[in-house]
């Protein structure tokens, strides 16, 4: 079953801050999702990955600025009923069956999808009877996800989906989200960075509440010009622009935007090293140079 026709922009911030207290969780943030697009949404612990959502989805107010879910205040029911949602923490009636919850969230939506087949997909078929409260965390983690799509809605959000899932339930969402665009958004945010590389048409970087970055995962690998140098050997002393990223069991990897200059330094100083690899950085590396190069 396919998404209804909506206009861009599904989502949209625009200058929004928001404070707790003297913490200051946004601070001018600044970012939109069009249909069909999926979005992921990285930066380390207390960027303002999750109070991003929670405005966008009405249930925090922004302090300054404007928030927009389908061209309405996110506040407004009627824009959240086109919203299928995964939270970071979510709790469910214990008493409640597996499929007495789905089929309680899919009445809520004009068209929801097969509660059968929602079962299927996430794995749920032989747990449909299972009181909610004897589910494991990557039971209840796999409900969580099934309650965000069994609507069929045009946008998708999900907040760290993957946490709490074992490698097999991982790769089953992804392969979900990739054979079910169909023209809906997904907007996820994520600690698991080849997950956002692999799973996103677009990212978008939040530190200290600012945007940081939005482009594809390429722009974001390529955008210092940074080149990864990689051997077995000690870094140099010091080169101004080079960022040594580790140096586990005598191999050091160093970002640099002159990988030449790099190895003719080490040449020259007499550094000994080998199994020397000269290569286009990873998106984790690529986020590590971003945040610090803003700091």
């Amino acid at each position: 079953m396919g998404c209804a026709y909506v206009p861009a922009m599904i989502v949209e911030l625009r200058d929004v801050d928001k404070s707790y207290g003297p913490i200051r969780a946004l601070n001018g943030l600044s970012f939109g999702v069009d249909p069909g697009e999926i979005v992921g949404i990285l930066g380390p612990n207390g960027a303002g990955k999750t109070t991003a959502i929670d405005i966008l989805l009405g249930l925090r107010r922004p302090d300054r600025g404007i928030a927009k879910l389908f061209g309405e205040p996110p506040t407004k029911a009627a824009a959240r009923r086109h919203a299928g949602v995964t939270p970071q923490e979510s709790g469910f009636p214990d008493a409640l069956t597996v499929e007495e919850i789905l089929r309680f969230t899919a009445v809520h939506y004009s068209r929801p999808r097969s509660i059968d087949q929602t079962l299927e997909d996430f794995n749920l078929s032989d747990l449909r009877g299972r009181r909610a409260g004897s589910l494991s965390v990557g039971q209840a983690r796999r409900l969580a996800l099934a309650l965000a799509f069994v609507g069929d809605t045009e946008l998708v959000v999900l907040d760290e989906p993957t946490a709490g899932l074992d490698v097999e339930s991982r790769h089953r969402l992804w392969e979900f989200v990739r054979r079910n665009r169909d023209g809906r958004a997904i907007l996820f945010s994520t600690h698991y960075l080849e997950e956002a590389e692999a799973a996103a048409t677009r990212i978008v970087v939040i530190d200290g509440g600012r945007l940081r970055f939005d482009g594809d995962p390429l722009a974001l690998r390529t955008k210092f010009g940074l080149r990864r140098v990689r051997y077995v050997g000690a870094p140099l002393d010091a080169m101004h622009d080079a960022l040594v990223t580790s140096d586990v069991d005598g191999r050091t990897t160093v970002l640099t935007a002159d990988s030449d200059a790099y190895v003719r330094a080490l040449v020259r100083g007499g550094y000994e090293f080998s199994q020397l690899e000269v290569t286009a950085p990873s998106l984790e590396e690529a986020f590590l140079a971003l945040t610090r190069e803003q700091q």
